[in-house]
């Protein structure tokens, strides 16, 4: 008998139809030779510091770093996920062969191979690896199963970020909440959970504290259309002033107008950030909401494998696509032209080196029925992006022109949309839709006008100029679309030039994480949301500018760890050099916090203190009462509300 684990009863059901297996049985299926049964996610987990060594029960700094010689596992302490692992272990026992069925990912490996290890499976382990639930993909999977041993270091990469999380935020958590906890209250710190903490805390602090400047802007109306002085803003109201006298007394002459007309390409299919990036923008779903849908949705079989960090797709996809395109019936109107030709296979979409696990999130090609209305608002996201990268790029016209008045330079951009293409799978073609790459809220906005009027050069004429006062703005608090790609590119982040070219491929955390990560932020009430907005509480904020130690709240150090675990992965790097570098770490971070003498006030006060030079930190919000201002005496900076009881004091030169 042939023994299948798939991860989820759902899943189990699928297999066992398709297998014949058509005898339910308590806890699995069984027929044709097959019994499949399944797991509900971890059955399994490590061992509780105390069951290392009994003296870890207890919370106690003497006890710390806490490093066990060897790392164990064990059946969760429930019920049903007993009752259920029993009957694995039962089936494995007298099986002649085991078909690992989990999620095809690091997480899904773990999973399996760490209940087959506690039911003591004996039985030679073969792998299922799919990209899709549909009948044609199982079969095909089941064809060609893999031998457990090609996916040894995923496991191996799986079990290194568990025991490595394992290791830093049992001593962490424990390290801190015992120096700096107040009234029993837990201070959890994680890998990525207090690094992402860090980016939310620090773009408040920079919101709070941010300082308005004024600025002036240059600008002149010539025929209805609005040109920018070339020279930008004027810190100088005079400048500004004296160069506006200036050219009132001239005529506005056009001097060159430059044409570039060129292509756009459809949106990159989507990976898992990006669509849960799309997801909270269109729809205000958070990134969990949009992991579950999608899920959800490849459980149903009508979208492919959704914890992806790739937008590409293999080459051996090529030829299903007609397929899949013929099953999306209710877009028929937009794939009835594709499917009259050749499809184009372009390296922006099919790259075997950009596919690692799976490839982008696309449809199956199955009709979708009895969905949500917000599955069906996730699916139809999929699935126009899916179909208008099959759309001839979007040709357009950018033009370009340059006019002056005193010798002194304006310009304006106007695009003009020439031949739609891809963009009449949109509702609305002529707006701007997410190109290749993301719109933030970082980015400045350029002087565009649209569509402009017909300019000839040297033409001239009378304008209008005007000098527009104007205040720089405080950057905008994150989102959880905003914070996804914040995290996905925190490599942006790190000094070291080496360690940043290495994070590219990384950030903090994983795209199938990453959802979890930010809910675990809110259940520990270290952030709130205001609307869309991602706020910090206060004791989120205490909690960043408590820890002293910045390898524990910055991108460095979940990005050295994910470029360590994906060389795992690919054989590159050993995971039991990875965990005693680790271990050193953990034991420096130990004896660095036990040997500070500093109170929770003190640190936070030199986290604030830290972030100014000068009298830069006047006018900041106190780190302490959250209420006043820092004030300058005479020997020290102060908090404006000392009278009423706050203590921050600092009488370090700035």
């Amino acid at each position: 008998m042939i023994v299948c684990i798939a991860e989820k009863p759902s899943v189990a059901r699928d297999l066992a139809d398709i297998l014949g297996a058509k005898t339910k049985k308590d806890g699995y299926y069984e027929g044709n030779g097959y019994q499949v049964t399944w797991t509900f996610g971890h059955l399994c987990g490590l061992l509780e510091p105390h069951e290392y060594a009994p003296e870890w029960k207890a919370w106690a700094l003497s006890m710390l770093p806490m490093i066990p010689q060897r790392f164990g596992i064990k059946v969760m302490d429930n019920s049903g996920v007993q009752k259920q692992f029993n009957v694995i272990k039962s089936l494995v026992a007298v099986a002649d062969g085991v078909v690992n069925c989990g999620d095809a990912g690091q997480e899904g490996e773990l999973i399996q191979r760490w209940v087959l290890q506690k039911a003591l499976c004996k039985a030679p382990v073969k792998r299922l690896w799919i990209s899709s639930l549909t009948e044609d993909a199982i079969r095909e999977g089941f064809k060609s199963l893999k031998d457990e041993k090609q996916y040894q270091r995923l496991y191996e990469a799986g079990l290194s970020r568990a025991i490595g999380d394992w290791l830093l935020g049992m001593n962490a958590t424990r390290l801190y909440t015992l120096k700096y906890g107040r009234n029993k209250q837990v201070l959890s710190i994680g890998r990525v959970q207090t690094p992402t903490l860090a980016l939310i805390v620090n773009r408040h602090l920079e919101i709070e504290n941010f300082k308005p400047e004024k600025y002036f802007e240059l600008k002149t109306v010539y025929r209805d259309t609005v040109f920018s002085c070339s020279k930008g803003k004027f810190a100088s109201e005079e400048e500004g002033k004296e160069l506006l006298q200036k050219i009132q007394e001239s005529d506005f002459q056009i001097i060159d107008i430059a044409i570039k007309k060129g292509n756009e390409s459809a949106p990159r299919l989507f990976d898992l950030t990006s669509l849960q990036v799309e997801c909270n923008k269109k729809f205000a779903f958070s990134a969990d909401e949009t992991l579950k849908l999608i899920q959800s949705l490849y459980e149903k079989k009508i979208t492919t494998y959704p914890r992806v960090d790739t937008t590409y797709l293999s080459e051996d996809i090529y030829p299903k696509i007609p397929g899949i395109l013929k099953g999306l019936k209710d877009y028929a109107t937009l794939t009835e032209i594709l499917l009259t030709g050749k499809l184009p296979k372009t390296k922006k979409v099919f790259d075997n080196k950009k596919v690692t696990d799976h490839h982008a999130i696309i449809p199956t090609g199955v009709h979708p029925v009895n969905l949500t209305t917000d599955e069906r608002k996730v699916f139809d996201l999929v699935a126009k992006r899916f179909i208008a990268n099959f759309y001839p790029e979007c040709k357009i016209s950018t033009t370009t022109v340059l006019g002056e008045a005193a010798e002194l330079e304006f310009k304006v951009t106007g695009k003009q949309i020439l031949e739609p293409g891809w963009r009449v799978v949109f509702e609305e073609p002529n707006k701007d839709v997410v190109n290749n790459k993301e719109n933030t809220d970082e980015q400045e906005s350029t002087e565009e006008s649209g569509i402009l009027p017909l300019f000839e050069k040297g033409e001239r004429g009378p304008h209008t100029p005007g000098l527009n006062e104007k205040w720089t703005s405080a950057p905008r608090p994150y989102t959880e679309a905003t914070l996804l790609r914040a995290m996905e590119t925190a490599g942006k982040l790190v000094d070291n030039e080496e360690l940043r070219d290495a994070m590219k491929e990384n950030g903090i955390g994983r795209p199938s994480t990453r959802a979890a990560i930010i809910e675990t932020l809110f259940k520990r009430d270290y952030i709130r949301k205001e609307k869309k907005n991602l706020i910090p509480t206060a004791t989120g904020i205490e909690l960043i500018q408590i820890i002293q130690e910045d390898l524990l709240k910055s991108a460095e150090l979940t990005g050295i760890w994910e470029k360590k675990l994906r060389e795992i992965e690919k054989g590159a790097f050993e995971a039991g050099q990875f965990l005693e570098e680790l271990k050193e770490m953990v034991v420096r971070i130990v004896k660095n916090v036990k040997t500070d003498n500093r109170t929770r006030e003190q640190l936070m006060q030199a986290s604030v203190v830290a972030s100014f030079s000068g009298d830069e930190i006047i006018g900041t919000v106190c780190p302490l009462c959250r209420k006043g201002q820092i004030i300058k005496g005479n020997t020290a900076y102060g908090c404006s509300e000392w009278k009423n009881g706050c203590t921050f004091i600092t009488k370090k030169n700035c």
